[in-house]
């Protein structure tokens, strides 16, 4: 049987044996726990102060390290019930109290105990591979490499500003690009339907990414320019037609523009009033779940002439008379 602790550790070849115990000191003042402290309430000491002197958070510290590896001795004998029977009975001269034939009290021989710092620290800490630690994954002591995270490059922002007609029905549109390198051309896809300060994002198209991360994406702002006579309202395209006074009370077919099928004639009812909404069904803005289109409306406008001539006034005069009907008359009550 080994007569100390250090020998022990050469013979099991341990990596974290390679960095000096201090063995000396009262194991529960090393984990700052009572002597009638839980199992539970030792793992998490341990956990806190592990987490507090890891060498991987404390890489220019060697004192840290050095308090690393005592408590880290501590919790491997007070974390595992026969060792700290053992240590509560004969203190720091435990390790030399053998187990029986083949075996000894510390990693590897018959009832050794071993645990998984990954596990007690919760994966905070880049493991290393080999190295034949107790600690199941490499040596405690940042041994093995820091694997370091994949991570997405940085999205770029950009704005453009699109024809009115195709942010109704859709299209394509060219969108030049400058990065810390390069000039870039880039075709953005319109979708139809889409409204003033819609987003539409180009996958893998921004800034590169790092350790094998992807590349950001391109995310577009879509301004839609104003019609001169069209305007949206949700699916519906909404246009202003102006008639005359004879065409609102007689009726009449008027051509009204749409906005990607050319004109359509109108037929206007006899007496019209303005401000009237005339609807022409499929004709307004595709919706961009269902595709289903709203409608275009009409809203009546009823001119009147600014100057008449004196047959004009005369005929209004005669208007006037033959259809005494007052328009105000109930409107108040």
């Amino acid at each position: 049987m080994p007569t100390d602790l250090s020998t022990l550790c050469l013979r099991n070849k341990h990596l974290w044996c390679m960095v000096p115990f201090m063995s000396q000191r009262d194991y529960y003042e090393t984990l700052g726990v009572s002597r009638s402290a839980s199992a539970d309430e030792i793992r998490k000491a341990y956990k806190k102060l592990a987490r507090q002197f890891h060498p991987d958070a404390n890489a220019d510290d060697p004192g840290a390290q050095k308090k690393f590896a005592e408590i880290t001795e501590a919790y491997e004998v007070l974390g595992t019930d026969e060792k700290r029977k053992k240590y509560d009975q004969f203190g720091h001269n435990w390790s030399k109290v053998g187990d029986g034939p083949g075996g000894s009290s510390f990693g590897g021989g018959a009832g050794g105990a071993q645990f998984d710092l990954n596990d007690i620290l919760g994966g905070m800490f880049g493991g290393g591979g080999g190295g034949g630690s107790p600690f199941g994954g490499g040596s405690p002591f940042g041994g093995g490499r820091r694997r370091t995270r994949a991570q997405k490059g940085q999205n770029v922002e950009a704005e453009i500003r699109v024809p009115f007609q195709v942010g109704v029905a859709g299209g394509e549109h060219e969108l030049t690009l400058q990065t810390s390198d390069k000039t870039e051309r880039l075709t953005v896809k319109v979708p139809a339907g889409i409204d003033d300060g819609g987003k539409v994002r180009l996958a893998g198209q921004g800034h590169p990414g790092h350790d094998g991360g992807s590349a950001g994406d391109v995310i577009v702002t879509i301004r839609v320019s104003a019609h001169p006579w069209f305007r949206r309202e949700g699916k519906n395209l909404l246009i202003e037609v102006p008639i005359t006074p004879s065409e609102a009370a007689l009726g009449a077919r008027v051509e009204v523009p749409t906005l990607s099928e050319g004109t359509v004639v109108l037929t206007i009812p006899a007496g019209t009033s303005s401000g009237a909404k005339m609807r022409l069904r499929g004709k307004g803005v595709p919706d961009r779940k269902k595709g289903q289109p709203g409608d275009q409306l009409v809203a009546i406008k009823i001119v009147t002439p600014k100057d008449l001539s004196d047959e004009a006034t005369d005929l209004f005069q005669k208007l006037m008379k033959a259809a005494p009907q007052d328009p105000r008359d109930g409107h108040w009550t």
